[in-house]
């Protein structure tokens, strides 16, 4: 025989269920959550806490800590720098050479590493006032212990067991942070935000480290996958590829390259570019609408000659040495208008006039 149910969990139950019942059926759908919108994943310098000017020498134990932490470590880079055995130097959050000098180096060797690619930290040596960091395995290839082994030959002749001996990475460089007197005691987080200005410990790819590197303006254009008048290559490149094709043409006296991208019926942007600059674009539409810009959209900081010659016209001491020859004038002294100078008068020495014999007006004198 079953039990039949109490009367009371009868009632209960009617009392939850119609109240809950009369809620669903008066009411109306839950609305639809807003679109949650696009996370910037731009970030800023790194916040640590500043080295005290009075910091004590950078202890042993903090020496190893510092080696562990960042060798092997991928980083992206911020700053370029030049192919062969000279590297950045870092010091108050400026690195050098910079401006014309670094253009030169770049000009000549070519670049090994540039703005926003990985960088791996290979070796990392702690000297009395500065840090030094290989990148891709530095300047200079580093011989491995069986490399430097050599076998005696025929006549006495040693051949190395090693076939390569060039020393040259062309995709390697390297850093050195510089201090006032000393490498003062610092965490690894303090020795991050030092680097920031060259090194970018935080980006998670290549694209998001370069776009850290470039004005606001052209880093939306890029993220746009849009080119602007007065954009170099690199920019091009980041915002709408390698181009499937190019013209390289002649306006007059002017070479210039054509950067052609998409077919017909699509849209067809002709990107003209002279020398590392986008000077033109051309738009032709799919209805046959042609749209052409030739105004610059984008300035970017150059190195100034003259700002350089400027610097180093302060820089130099003031008694540096010279070649002119006593008496000679300066190269900034104003000169004549003939464009030379008269030499400067010259006083006789007081020097005995040599005995001679008496003229003829002298001996009439004298009768």
């Amino acid at each position: 025989m079953q039990r039949p149910f109490p009367a009371a969990f009868l009632a209960l139950s009617v009392i939850i269920v119609a109240p809950s019942y009369g809620q669903n059926a008066n009411s109306s759908p839950a609305p639809k959550s807003a679109p949650t919108p696009a996370v910037d994943t731009s970030h800023s310098a790194p916040e640590s806490p500043t080295i005290p000017a009075n910091a004590p020498h950078m202890s042993k134990q903090t020496r190893f800590e510092i080696i562990r932490d960042f060798e092997t470590q991928l980083v992206y880079s911020r700053a370029e720098f030049p192919m062969g055995s000279k590297g950045l130097k870092l010091k108050d959050g400026i690195a050098t050479p910079n401006g014309q000098e670094l253009q030169q180096l770049i000009t000549l060797w070519g670049p090994s590493i540039k703005p926003g690619d990985p960088a791996h930290i290979s070796f990392v040596r702690i000297k009395d006032n500065y840090i030094h960091f290989d990148l891709n395995g530095g300047a200079v290839h580093r011989k491995k212990w069986y490399e430097h082994i050599e076998v005696g030959g025929a006549n006495g002749a040693s051949v190395p067991l090693s076939r390569d001996q060039s020393t040259d990475n062309p995709h390697g460089s390297y850093l050195d942070v510089y201090f006032d007197k000393y490498v003062p005691e610092m965490s690894p987080a303090q020795l991050r935000a030092l680097l920031y200005p060259v090194l970018d410990f935080n980006a998670r790819n290549k694209e998001e480290a370069y776009l850290d590197t470039v004005p606001p303006k052209v880093k939306e254009a890029i993220k746009a996958h849009r080119v602007l008048v007065g954009m170099n290559t690199e920019m091009v490149v980041h915002a709408k590829g390698k181009a499937p094709k190019k013209v390289r043409e002649k306006d007059g006296d002017a070479e210039y390259e054509e950067w052609i991208y998409g077919e017909a019926p699509a849209d067809v942007d002709f990107v003209r570019i002279v020398g590392d600059e986008v000077v033109r674009i051309e738009t032709m539409k799919v209805g046959g609408e042609k749209i052409v810009r030739t105004e610059k959209e984008v300035i970017l900081a150059k190195p100034d000659q003259e700002t350089e010659a400027k610097k180093q016209e302060q820089d130099r001491p003031a008694n540096a040495p010279s070649l002119r020859r006593p008496g000679e004038d300066p190269e900034n002294v104003p000169k004549p208008a003939d464009g030379v100078n008269p030499m400067p008068p010259t006083t006789p020495p007081d020097m005995p006039s040599p005995p001679h014999d008496p003229g003829p007006g002298e001996m009439v004198g004298r009768g």
